[in-house]
């Protein structure tokens, strides 16, 4: 069988603060850490069929990436969902969600 690892580096500040985030991956087309300004990533508890989070970002990282970011998130959200389930409806929603959300910060930044 084959495995792949992925790993996660955090620097913090004195106030436990992420400073700098690198990350790591076997089959990453570079070898070595790379920074990355936020990591959100999502695991599914199937016990307690909950979710649970971590969400992650430099203190450095600026808001308006921040948003586009997780407007990002969503959108690939709403393509595996349509690539695993088939399920039109509510890939097009979030989909729909996105593009609302994309000029609520385009008009946020005039």
């Amino acid at each position: 069988m084959k495995e792949s690892e992925i790993k996660f580096k955090i620097r913090l500040d004195h106030d436990n603060i992420p400073e700098k985030i690198y990350w790591d991956a076997d089959q990453k087309d570079s070898p070595g850490y790379s920074e990355t300004k936020s990591i959100s990533l999502s695991l599914w508890d199937d016990e307690s069929k909950n979710t649970l989070r971590i969400d992650l970002w430099a203190k450095d990282m600026p808001v308006d990436e921040m948003k586009r970011f997780y407007i990002d998130c969503l959108g690939g959200i709403s393509q595996t969902l349509l690539n695993s389930t088939g399920d039109e409806y509510m890939s097009r929603e979030i989909g729909d969600l996105c593009d609302r959300l994309v000029d609520y910060v385009k008009k946020e930044n005039q």
